[in-house]
């Protein structure tokens, strides 16, 4: 009778340690296949993130869900796939002590001037995060877009906005990013202004700009890919269009707009992760 009561117990622990053993191999195996995405923004990135916000299915998502429109798309093509994609978005820089500047020199100086492990203003480096994700996506807000004529001595170490100088500051990017092969990159390019914004002279050298971005800049067969937000938003011409404008006079993606960026958003990042970028366009569109 004793021995009865004694191998009860001892069978129920064994059950228990089995449990425990697979639960532990599930999540290993699951850490193991899951894919880390960061995406660095501010408030143009943010419209897109939320997707269209009129609509009572993305009200539902943020309210109810706490879900925004991508990490939304997320999880249903993970449930539908079988994936583990995971994404997560954060304000780059941060309004302080940094300062709200996103723009090719604040990325070549945190990235590059002051690269290292530590964060520089409470930055993270490239190093940190690629250390954290496999998929680091970074983006500027309009006012890249205000770019001044050259001056014929381009200093990468400068903040004035002139096609000579982001030039220098993106090829030392690329080269820091090509630092971490393990690492994929998505460049967004940048974020058009509406016309009262600017003048003809700065849209042409900002189309310029991101051509050159297109057509030179960006090599095939490394791990740099981009999300071509600029054509989306201008479709060939110099300036954000203003039925996918807030206003007029604001440079913010209206709802619409938002909701049909998000989805190529999502598609260019998923493709990008599983076939190179193979099977879209830079817009995020099937080839």
């Amino acid at each position: 009778m004793k021995k009865q009561f004694l191998l009860i117990p001892a069978i129920a622990l064994f059950f228990i340690a089995l449990s425990c053993s697979r639960q532990k191999q599930a999540e290993n195996t699951e850490s193991m296949n899951t894919t880390k995405i960061i995406f660095l923004h501010h408030s143009t990135g943010g419209n897109i993130w939320q997707g269209n916000r009129s609509t009572l299915k993305s009200l539902y998502q943020r309210k109810i869900l706490k879900e925004s429109a991508v990490t939304a798309w997320f999880k249903g093509h993970n449930q539908v796939n079988g994936t583990q994609y995971q994404i997560t978005e954060q304000a780059f820089p941060k309004k302080t002590p940094y300062g709200w500047k996103n723009y090719p020199f604040d990325y070549y100086n945190i990235w590059v001037k002051n690269a290292g492990n530590e964060p520089y203003q409470e930055e993270p480096t490239l190093e940190m995060l690629t250390k954290d994700y496999d998929v680091v996506i970074w983006k500027h807000c309009y006012p890249v877009g205000n770019i001044k004529a050259d001056t014929g001595s381009p200093d990468i170490n400068s903040e004035e906005k002139r096609l000579e100088n982001y030039k220098l500051q993106y090829e030392a990017l690329k080269t820091k990013m090509h630092e971490f092969p393990d690492t994929r990159f998505i460049v967004w390019t940048g974020a058009a202004l509406v016309k009262s914004w600017t003048n003809e002279d700065e849209a042409k050298r900002t189309r310029q700009f991101f051509d050159w971005v297109k057509s030179e800049w960006d090599e095939p067969n490394d791990n740099i890919y981009l999300w071509d937000l600029y054509e989306l938003e201008t479709e060939g011409g110099l300036f954000l269009k203003e039925e996918f404008a807030m206003t007029p006079n604001n440079p913010h993606p209206n709802n619409k707009f938002s909701g049909k960026a998000a989805r190529l958003f999502c598609q260019r990042i998923v493709d990008v992760v599983e076939n190179k970028g193979a099977k879209t366009s830079p817009t995020g569109e099937s080839m």
